[in-house]
Protein backbone atom coordinates (compact mmCIF):
# COMPACT_ATOMS: atom_id res chain seq x y z
CA UNK A 1 0.00 0.00 0.00
CA UNK A 2 1.35 3.36 -0.96
CA UNK A 3 0.46 6.30 1.24
CA UNK A 4 -0.30 9.44 -0.50
CA UNK A 5 0.41 12.13 2.07
CA UNK A 6 2.42 15.15 1.09
CA UNK A 7 3.06 16.22 4.77
CA UNK A 8 5.19 13.20 5.78
CA UNK A 9 8.19 12.09 3.82
CA UNK A 10 8.76 8.57 2.99
CA UNK A 11 10.03 6.64 6.07
CA UNK A 12 11.18 3.05 6.55
CA UNK A 13 8.78 0.76 8.32
CA UNK A 14 9.05 0.66 12.21
CA UNK A 15 10.62 -2.46 13.60
CA UNK A 16 8.80 -4.43 16.29
CA UNK A 17 10.34 -4.27 19.88
CA UNK A 18 11.81 -0.82 19.51
CA UNK A 19 9.74 0.56 22.40
CA UNK A 20 10.89 -2.15 24.75
CA UNK A 21 14.54 -1.48 23.87
CA UNK A 22 14.03 2.19 24.52
CA UNK A 23 12.44 1.51 27.90
CA UNK A 24 15.25 -0.89 28.82
CA UNK A 25 17.88 1.69 27.84
CA UNK A 26 16.07 4.31 29.89
CA UNK A 27 15.99 1.99 32.92
CA UNK A 28 19.71 1.29 32.55
CA UNK A 29 20.46 5.01 32.45
CA UNK A 30 18.32 5.56 35.52
CA UNK A 31 20.15 2.72 37.31
CA UNK A 32 23.50 4.16 36.29
CA UNK A 33 22.46 7.61 37.55
CA UNK A 34 21.35 6.03 40.84
CA UNK A 35 24.75 4.32 41.31
CA UNK A 36 26.60 7.48 40.41
CA UNK A 37 24.51 9.60 42.80
CA UNK A 38 24.99 7.26 45.75
CA UNK A 39 28.69 6.81 44.97
CA UNK A 40 29.26 10.55 45.07
CA UNK A 41 27.10 10.91 48.19
CA UNK A 42 29.13 8.14 49.97
CA UNK A 43 32.41 9.80 49.09
CA UNK A 44 31.18 13.19 50.35
CA UNK A 45 30.08 11.79 53.73
CA UNK A 46 32.35 12.77 56.64
CA UNK A 47 34.00 9.66 58.16
CA UNK A 48 33.50 9.04 61.85
CA UNK A 49 36.49 10.23 63.85
CA UNK A 50 38.38 7.97 66.27
CA UNK A 51 39.09 9.23 69.81
CA UNK A 52 42.74 9.06 70.92
CA UNK A 53 44.55 10.76 73.82
CA UNK A 54 47.64 12.41 72.38
CA UNK A 55 50.45 13.85 74.52
CA UNK A 56 52.43 15.40 71.71
CA UNK A 57 51.43 17.29 68.68
CA UNK A 58 50.18 14.99 65.96
CA UNK A 59 51.34 16.04 62.52
CA UNK A 60 48.55 17.11 60.27
CA UNK A 61 47.69 14.41 57.79
CA UNK A 62 46.17 15.68 54.68
CA UNK A 63 42.77 14.13 54.16
CA UNK A 64 42.68 12.73 50.69
CA UNK A 65 40.16 14.47 48.56
CA UNK A 66 37.49 12.25 47.16
CA UNK A 67 37.99 11.44 43.57
CA UNK A 68 35.30 13.06 41.57
CA UNK A 69 33.76 10.48 39.30
CA UNK A 70 33.45 11.36 35.68
CA UNK A 71 30.21 13.04 34.80
CA UNK A 72 27.51 10.69 33.60
CA UNK A 73 27.29 10.43 29.90
CA UNK A 74 24.80 12.66 28.28
CA UNK A 75 21.98 10.55 26.95
CA UNK A 76 21.93 10.59 23.26
CA UNK A 77 18.67 10.92 21.58
CA UNK A 78 17.82 7.68 19.93
CA UNK A 79 18.10 7.57 16.25
CA UNK A 80 14.96 7.23 14.41
CA UNK A 81 13.99 3.64 14.23
CA UNK A 82 15.07 1.79 11.20
CA UNK A 83 12.76 -0.81 10.13
CA UNK A 84 15.26 -3.29 9.08
CA UNK A 85 17.65 -5.82 10.62
CA UNK A 86 20.59 -3.40 10.48
CA UNK A 87 18.80 -0.94 12.75
CA UNK A 88 17.93 -3.70 15.22
CA UNK A 89 21.53 -4.83 15.29
CA UNK A 90 22.72 -1.28 15.79
CA UNK A 91 20.26 -0.84 18.65
CA UNK A 92 21.39 -4.03 20.32
CA UNK A 93 25.03 -3.06 19.87
CA UNK A 94 24.33 0.32 21.39
CA UNK A 95 22.52 -1.34 24.25
CA UNK A 96 25.43 -3.69 24.85
CA UNK A 97 27.86 -0.82 24.78
CA UNK A 98 25.73 1.08 27.24
CA UNK A 99 25.63 -1.94 29.55
CA UNK A 100 29.42 -2.32 29.30
CA UNK A 101 29.84 1.40 29.95
CA UNK A 102 27.56 1.17 33.00
CA UNK A 103 29.46 -1.91 34.27
CA UNK A 104 32.79 -0.17 33.79
CA UNK A 105 31.51 2.92 35.57
CA UNK A 106 30.13 0.78 38.43
CA UNK A 107 33.45 -1.10 38.65
CA UNK A 108 35.31 2.21 38.66
CA UNK A 109 33.08 3.51 41.44
CA UNK A 110 33.64 0.30 43.43
CA UNK A 111 37.42 0.55 42.91
CA UNK A 112 37.35 4.16 44.04
CA UNK A 113 35.32 3.18 47.11
CA UNK A 114 37.75 0.35 47.93
CA UNK A 115 40.71 2.66 47.39
CA UNK A 116 39.15 5.28 49.64
CA UNK A 117 38.38 2.67 52.30
CA UNK A 118 41.95 1.37 52.10
CA UNK A 119 43.36 4.87 52.40
CA UNK A 120 41.11 5.54 55.41
CA UNK A 121 42.19 2.27 57.01
CA UNK A 122 45.84 3.08 56.36
CA UNK A 123 45.36 6.58 57.80
CA UNK A 124 43.56 5.12 60.82
CA UNK A 125 46.34 2.54 61.29
CA UNK A 126 48.95 5.28 60.93
CA UNK A 127 47.16 7.42 63.52
CA UNK A 128 46.86 4.44 65.86
CA UNK A 129 50.56 3.66 65.34
CA UNK A 130 51.45 7.28 66.05
CA UNK A 131 49.27 7.21 69.16
CA UNK A 132 50.91 3.94 70.26
CA UNK A 133 54.37 5.39 69.59
CA UNK A 134 53.48 8.52 71.52
CA UNK A 135 52.07 6.42 74.38
CA UNK A 136 55.23 4.29 74.40
CA UNK A 137 57.37 7.43 74.28
CA UNK A 138 55.35 8.94 77.12
CA UNK A 139 55.65 5.72 79.15
CA UNK A 140 59.40 5.70 78.51
CA UNK A 141 59.63 9.34 79.59
CA UNK A 142 57.61 8.57 82.75
CA UNK A 143 59.82 5.54 83.47
CA UNK A 144 62.96 7.61 82.93
CA UNK A 145 61.58 10.38 85.14
CA UNK A 146 60.63 7.87 87.85
CA UNK A 147 64.07 6.27 87.61
CA UNK A 148 65.71 9.69 87.86
CA UNK A 149 63.57 10.51 90.90
CA UNK A 150 64.55 7.20 92.53
CA UNK A 151 68.21 7.89 91.78
CA UNK A 152 67.85 11.40 93.21
CA UNK A 153 66.16 10.00 96.32
CA UNK A 154 68.88 7.37 96.73
CA UNK A 155 71.56 10.01 96.25
CA UNK A 156 69.85 12.27 98.80
CA UNK A 157 69.53 9.38 101.28
CA UNK A 158 73.17 8.45 100.74
CA UNK A 159 74.23 12.08 101.23
CA UNK A 160 72.10 12.29 104.37
CA UNK A 161 73.68 9.11 105.73
CA UNK A 162 77.14 10.48 104.99
CA UNK A 163 76.28 13.73 106.76
CA UNK A 164 74.86 11.80 109.72
CA UNK A 165 77.98 9.61 109.86
CA UNK A 166 80.17 12.71 109.68
CA UNK A 167 78.17 14.33 112.51
CA UNK A 168 78.47 11.18 114.62
CA UNK A 169 82.19 11.04 113.88
CA UNK A 170 82.59 14.68 114.90
CA UNK A 171 80.55 14.08 118.05
CA UNK A 172 82.70 11.04 118.92
CA UNK A 173 85.85 13.05 118.25
CA UNK A 174 84.54 15.90 120.44
CA UNK A 175 83.61 13.37 123.15
CA UNK A 176 87.06 11.79 122.94
CA UNK A 177 88.68 15.22 123.19
CA UNK A 178 86.44 16.03 126.14
CA UNK A 179 87.36 12.73 127.82
CA UNK A 180 91.03 13.37 127.16
CA UNK A 181 90.77 16.88 128.61
CA UNK A 182 88.88 15.53 131.62
CA UNK A 183 91.48 12.79 132.05
CA UNK A 184 94.28 15.34 131.76
CA UNK A 185 92.54 17.55 134.35
CA UNK A 186 92.09 14.56 136.66
CA UNK A 187 95.73 13.57 136.21
CA UNK A 188 96.77 17.15 136.87
CA UNK A 189 94.57 17.27 139.96
CA UNK A 190 95.98 13.93 141.10
CA UNK A 191 99.50 15.22 140.55
CA UNK A 192 98.67 18.38 142.45
CA UNK A 193 97.08 16.33 145.24
CA UNK A 194 100.10 14.02 145.31
CA UNK A 195 102.41 17.01 145.30
CA UNK A 196 100.44 18.59 148.14
CA UNK A 197 100.36 15.28 150.01
CA UNK A 198 104.08 14.84 149.46
CA UNK A 199 104.66 18.42 150.58
CA UNK A 200 102.51 17.85 153.63
CA UNK A 201 104.27 14.57 154.34
CA UNK A 202 107.65 16.26 153.94
CA UNK A 203 106.50 19.02 156.26
CA UNK A 204 105.23 16.47 158.80
CA UNK A 205 108.41 14.48 158.42
CA UNK A 206 110.48 17.60 158.91
CA UNK A 207 108.37 18.59 161.92
CA UNK A 208 108.67 15.07 163.33
CA UNK A 209 112.39 15.05 162.74
CA UNK A 210 112.63 18.44 164.40
CA UNK A 211 110.54 17.21 167.33
CA UNK A 212 112.66 14.06 167.59
CA UNK A 213 115.80 16.15 167.47
CA UNK A 214 114.43 18.41 170.15
CA UNK A 215 113.32 15.40 172.20
CA UNK A 216 116.72 13.79 171.75
CA UNK A 217 118.43 16.98 172.81
CA UNK A 218 116.14 17.25 175.82
CA UNK A 219 116.67 13.58 176.64
CA UNK A 220 120.40 14.00 176.38
CA UNK A 221 120.23 17.01 178.60
CA UNK A 222 118.02 15.11 181.07
CA UNK A 223 120.32 12.11 180.94
CA UNK A 224 123.29 14.28 181.74
CA UNK A 225 121.41 15.74 184.68
CA UNK A 226 120.49 12.28 185.90
CA UNK A 227 124.02 11.07 185.66
CA UNK A 228 125.17 13.95 187.74
CA UNK A 229 122.48 13.30 190.35
CA UNK A 230 122.84 9.51 190.28
CA UNK A 231 126.23 9.44 191.95
CA UNK A 232 124.96 11.43 194.91
CA UNK A 233 121.69 9.52 195.36
CA UNK A 234 122.73 5.91 194.60
CA UNK A 235 122.77 4.70 198.16
CA UNK A 236 119.46 6.21 199.22
CA UNK A 237 117.53 4.86 196.25
CA UNK A 238 118.65 1.22 196.44
CA UNK A 239 116.64 0.31 199.63
CA UNK A 240 117.78 -1.85 202.63
CA UNK A 241 119.54 -5.16 201.83
CA UNK A 242 117.26 -7.34 203.93
CA UNK A 243 113.91 -6.03 202.66
CA UNK A 244 111.52 -8.15 200.52
CA UNK A 245 109.37 -7.18 197.55
CA UNK A 246 109.89 -4.56 194.97
CA UNK A 247 110.59 -0.96 195.85
CA UNK A 248 111.09 2.51 194.55
CA UNK A 249 113.94 4.73 195.57
CA UNK A 250 113.08 6.58 198.78
CA UNK A 251 114.81 9.82 198.05
CA UNK A 252 112.92 10.40 194.79
CA UNK A 253 114.31 11.72 191.56
CA UNK A 254 115.83 14.87 190.50
CA UNK A 255 117.76 16.65 187.89
CA UNK A 256 121.14 18.14 188.35
CA UNK A 257 119.80 21.28 189.99
CA UNK A 258 116.99 19.66 191.86
CA UNK A 259 114.07 17.33 191.10
CA UNK A 260 110.54 16.48 191.99
CA UNK A 261 110.18 13.73 194.59
CA UNK A 262 107.51 11.05 194.31
CA UNK A 263 104.75 10.82 196.90
CA UNK A 264 104.96 8.10 199.59
CA UNK A 265 102.34 5.93 197.90
CA UNK A 266 103.77 6.14 194.39
CA UNK A 267 106.05 3.10 195.03
CA UNK A 268 103.00 0.89 195.62
CA UNK A 269 101.40 2.10 192.38
CA UNK A 270 104.54 1.23 190.44
CA UNK A 271 104.81 -2.17 192.11
CA UNK A 272 101.19 -3.05 191.34
CA UNK A 273 101.70 -2.00 187.72
CA UNK A 274 104.99 -3.87 187.17
CA UNK A 275 104.52 -7.12 189.12
CA UNK A 276 101.77 -8.65 186.83
CA UNK A 277 104.17 -8.28 183.90
CA UNK A 278 107.05 -10.26 185.50
CA UNK A 279 107.52 -13.63 183.83
CA UNK A 280 110.19 -15.68 185.67
CA UNK A 281 110.42 -19.41 186.41
CA UNK A 282 114.01 -19.72 187.61
CA UNK A 283 115.66 -19.50 191.06
CA UNK A 284 114.70 -16.54 193.25
CA UNK A 285 117.18 -16.43 196.07
CA UNK A 286 119.68 -13.60 196.09
CA UNK A 287 118.36 -11.94 192.87
CA UNK A 288 117.88 -8.16 192.92
CA UNK A 289 117.97 -5.79 189.95
CA UNK A 290 117.74 -1.98 189.89
CA UNK A 291 116.05 -0.54 186.73
CA UNK A 292 116.55 3.14 185.84
CA UNK A 293 113.32 4.57 184.36
CA UNK A 294 112.73 7.84 182.51
CA UNK A 295 109.23 8.85 181.43
CA UNK A 296 107.22 11.85 180.35
CA UNK A 297 104.82 13.76 182.63
CA UNK A 298 101.97 11.78 181.08
CA UNK A 299 103.59 8.48 182.15
CA UNK A 300 104.84 7.46 178.72
CA UNK A 301 107.96 5.35 179.08
CA UNK A 302 110.87 7.09 177.42
CA UNK A 303 113.69 4.76 178.44
CA UNK A 304 114.37 1.84 180.78
CA UNK A 305 117.78 0.29 181.48
CA UNK A 306 119.48 -1.95 184.03
CA UNK A 307 121.20 0.35 186.53
CA UNK A 308 122.52 -2.41 188.80
CA UNK A 309 122.62 -6.04 187.74
CA UNK A 310 121.76 -9.01 189.93
CA UNK A 311 124.44 -11.12 188.38
CA UNK A 312 121.84 -13.23 186.55
CA UNK A 313 121.44 -11.91 183.01
CA UNK A 314 118.19 -13.85 182.50
CA UNK A 315 116.56 -12.30 185.55
CA UNK A 316 117.85 -8.86 184.58
CA UNK A 317 116.22 -9.25 181.12
CA UNK A 318 112.94 -10.47 182.66
CA UNK A 319 112.87 -7.49 185.04
CA UNK A 320 113.60 -5.08 182.20
CA UNK A 321 110.80 -6.60 180.04
CA UNK A 322 108.33 -6.30 182.93
CA UNK A 323 109.08 -2.57 183.22
CA UNK A 324 108.74 -2.07 179.45
CA UNK A 325 105.41 -3.93 179.42
CA UNK A 326 104.10 -1.58 182.13
CA UNK A 327 104.16 1.42 179.73
CA UNK A 328 102.63 3.90 180.50
CA UNK A 329 103.65 4.31 184.12
CA UNK A 330 101.00 5.29 186.67
CA UNK A 331 100.58 8.97 187.50
CA UNK A 332 101.33 10.41 190.90
CA UNK A 333 98.87 12.29 193.13
CA UNK A 334 99.71 15.54 191.35
CA UNK A 335 98.48 14.06 187.99
CA UNK A 336 102.01 13.71 186.58
CA UNK A 337 104.64 11.00 186.59
CA UNK A 338 108.16 11.67 187.92
CA UNK A 339 110.69 12.44 185.20
CA UNK A 340 113.10 9.68 186.37
CA UNK A 341 113.28 7.14 189.15
CA UNK A 342 114.75 3.73 190.02
CA UNK A 343 112.85 0.50 190.52
CA UNK A 344 114.31 -2.33 192.61
CA UNK A 345 112.93 -5.67 191.50
CA UNK A 346 113.23 -9.10 193.18
CA UNK A 347 111.56 -12.32 192.05
CA UNK A 348 108.62 -13.46 194.16
CA UNK A 349 109.83 -16.09 196.67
Amino acid sequence: MIRKNSEYPLQPPRERGTGRAFLFALAMHALLGFFLYHGIQWQNSTPEGAEAELWTEVPNVATPRPVTPPPPPVPVAPAPPVRDDQADIALQEKKRQQQQQAAREAQLVEQQRQQKLKEQQEAQAKREQQAADQAAQLAAQKAAKLKQQQQDQQQAAKLKQQQLAEQQKQQQLAEQQKQQQLKAQQEQQQKQAQAEAQKKADAEKAAKAKAQAEAAAQAKKQLDSERRARLAQMQGMAGPPGSTGNGLGKSGTGSGSGGTAASPGYADKVRRAVRPNISWGGETEGLETVIAVRCSPTGTLLSASVSRSSGNAAWDAAALRAVQRSDPMPLDVNGKAPESFYITLRPAG
